[in-house]
């Protein structure tokens, strides 16, 4: 053990410098352990023994195209070898929204003394050699291929493959690889490959605005979008009103950022994918409740309509149905990217929500968005994965470890797991109400509930700008109004029984609840969830660790404390819990799901939790309440009075 502990630690020292295996970072409850010496050949064969013993390690994976060493690709085209594409342009159909955005492509291809080592590579654009790369500095000289593909397919799958493409701003091309992915020879390249208009704006994400119309009237609503339109080119606009009644325009704000935007490799080296241009238009005055649609539109080029619901009013009593996980990811349904089954709970999960969406008004997504860990081309395989749920209902993001950590760049914790995005990529490709978006926590709200969404990637201790806010968010919630106050995060902050935490002794984020506790106690927060961890886990209404009430499925009157859930089994590598059962913990599931709130009125909420590969439910429970019942003092909940005479 003690020899572990040391290689643990020198391990890891390493792996931070060389940006691999981001998910050694659950192992740093050894580092305060023990100390001691030993040899390098010795350190390797511990941790590989180390690493081979705990399952949990599955819960961070690495993302599988930095697996590929595609900067040592040696040039060994073999006249022999083919591989062809067809159709070679793609969207003719311009009306059709489908052709836009999506096709797929049949691969005809042979290899002389084929291996199980071959492999096939999906590049965009077309010509990724060493032009398409430049240096990081004047001194150093690029490879010949600096770019990794945007996916992949083994030998396993490449047999009968046909490759699904999305439109990415750029054509492709597809290449013939030989020597494994650690020693890559480039031995046959396809034609080239092209949608008719790759500029075309897609994949529209809807999200709750931040300016209020008036104090007891719904939020805003705002539609961002992908395109390859800059500001030179076309006028980004939305046009957008009641279903069948008069159309009003509304401009875009743009955004966009370039490679030195990036703290890091990959995302500035082999990762990096030019973005496109990010737009942004809101909606005002809207009608609560209400149903409209919107044709996002660049010039004379109009993505077809979709039909979403306006938020109701502040406090509206209405049947609501909010969905939250964390860790979902993307899957590709080729079967391409996946071969180390890195993400398979992500399409499960996706294809559920699109089959329940007519009763879904909201999504959080609280952390771990699509885990590109700096291989940008991955956003836009995420967006398209969501988009039939994006574009009908407010998808909302909180920021994880794998959007914005990284050293020296004002995270809170200094590990690589970003892969140099350093938070980039989530503020652009997302909207969210933040006052400043670098400072990725704010507040929404929808109806009857209240959300505090957090950022656990800045400091949230007591004194901090972040603590300061979330006292704010949860004391000025009108409970009257909005009975349901929900407070999100992405690392646990509360309770979690998951192995790492339970070795580590704290059940959370080192630091996590102690501060926080003190206001979810003080506000009445009525549930408190959680990602990061890659499970499903249920505690108690708690305070300080002390379950407050024994009931199980059904609370009437006073809670007593809050309710902790960790829903982070949205499609990433699950992870193990502790052999440890505690007290509090209710319910514990080892699978990927979600969870589902629904208001029925103000007195009355369901809490379900489904998995993600039949949707049904597995663990729920109820709130049944008066009003009384939240003015009413609990242990911390009231502040002391003195009277006077």
């Amino acid at each position: 053990m003690h020899f572990a502990v040391v290689v643990i630690n020198l391990f890891l020292e390493v792996l931070e410098k060389v940006s691999f295996l981001r998910f050694c970072t659950c192992f740093d409850w050894f580092q305060s352990l023990f100390w001691g010496e030993l040899r390098v050949m010795l350190h390797l064969l511990v941790i590989l023994s180390t690493l081979l013993t705990f399952k949990g390690v599955t819960s961070h994976r690495v993302q599988p195209l930095s697996t590929i060493a595609i900067h040592k690709d040696v040039m060994a085209i073999d006249p022999k070898a083919s591989i062809k594409a067809s159709p070679s342009v793609l969207g003719l159909n311009v009306g059709s929204k489908f052709n836009m955005k999506n096709h797929t492509i049949t691969l005809e291809y042979s290899i002389p003394n084929p291996s199980i080592e071959d492999w096939i590579g999906v590049f965009s654009p077309s010509n990724f050699s060493a032009s398409t790369c430049p240096p990081e500095n004047v001194i150093a000289t690029p490879p010949l291929l600096c770019t990794a593909p945007i996916k992949v397919c083994s030998d396993s799958f490449c047999d009968g493959y046909t490759s699904h493409l999305i439109n990415q701003r750029s054509d492709f091309s597809f290449a013939v690889f030989s020597g494994g992915l650690l020693k890559p020879k480039l031995v046959a390249l396809s034609n080239a490959i092209s949608f008719a208009n790759p500029n075309a704006p897609l994949y529209p994400r809807l999200a709750q605005g931040k300016e209020k119309l008036m104090p007891d009237l719904g939020w805003q609503m705002t539609v961002t979008w992908t395109s390859g339109y800059g500001l030179e080119e076309a006028e980004p606009f939305i046009e957008w009103g009641p279903q069948g009644g008069e159309q009003r325009r509304s401009l875009a704000v743009t955004l966009t950022f370039d490679r030195n935007s990036m703290c890091g490799a990959p995302a500035r080296t082999v990762g990096w994918r030019d973005p496109g241009f990010i737009h942004t238009s809101f909606m005002k005055e809207l009608w609560p409740n209400s149903k409209y649609v919107s044709f996002i539109a660049e010039w004379s080029i109009h993505l077809e309509s979709d039909q979403f619901k306006a938020s109701p009013y502040r406090g509206q009593n209405s049947v609501q149905g909010v969905v939250i996980f964390g860790d979902m990811g993307k899957y590709e349904t080729d079967g391409s990217n996946d071969y180390n089954n890195f993400q398979p709970g992500s399409l499960n999960t996706t294809l559920q929500l699109i089959k329940d969406i007519k009763n879904i008004d909201i999504v959080f997504h609280i952390g771990d968005i699509c885990y590109s860990s700096g291989y940008i081309s991955q956003w836009d395989q995420f967006t398209s994965q969501i988009e039939p749920i994006a574009s009908r209902v407010p998808y909302m993001i909180a920021r994880g470890n794998h959007e914005r950590d990284w050293p020296d760049s004002g995270s809170f914790y200094g590990y690589m797991d970003s892969g140099g995005e350093c938070g980039v990529l989530a503020e652009t490709m997302f909207y969210v109400p933040a006052e400043n978006r670098a400072k990725f926590w704010y507040s929404t709200d929808y109806g009857m509930f209240r959300f505090c969404i957090a950022d656990t990637e800045h400091d949230w201790r007591e004194g901090t700008e972040q603590y300061k806010f979330i006292e704010h968010c949860l004391a000025s919630v009108d409970r009257r109004k909005q009975p349901w106050l929900i407070f999100l995060a992405h690392r646990v902050l509360g309770y979690s029984s998951s192995f790492w935490y339970t070795y580590r002794g704290t059940f959370a984020e080192p630091m996590g609840k102690e501060d926080l506790q003190k206001l979810w106690q003080k506000y009445k927060v009525d549930i408190a969830i959680f990602g990061h961890v890659h499970n499903y886990e249920r505690t108690c209404p708690i305070y300080q660790n002390t379950c407050t009430n024994n009931e199980k499925h059904f609370y009437k009157g006073i809670l007593n404390g809050t309710i902790h859930v960790v829903a982070g089994g949205g499609g990433a590598g699950l992870s193990d819990f502790s052999s440890i059962v505690p007290l509090w913990s209710i319910y514990r599931d080892f699978d990927y799901g979600f969870v589902k709130l629904t208001a029925f009125d103000h007195s009355n909420l369901l809490f379900e939790y489904k998995k993600s590969r039949d949707g049904k439910v597995y663990d729920s429970f109820r709130i049944s309440r008066g009003y009384r019942d939240i003015l009413a003092c609990t242990v911390d909940s009231c502040s002391s009075k003195t009277l006077t005479f």
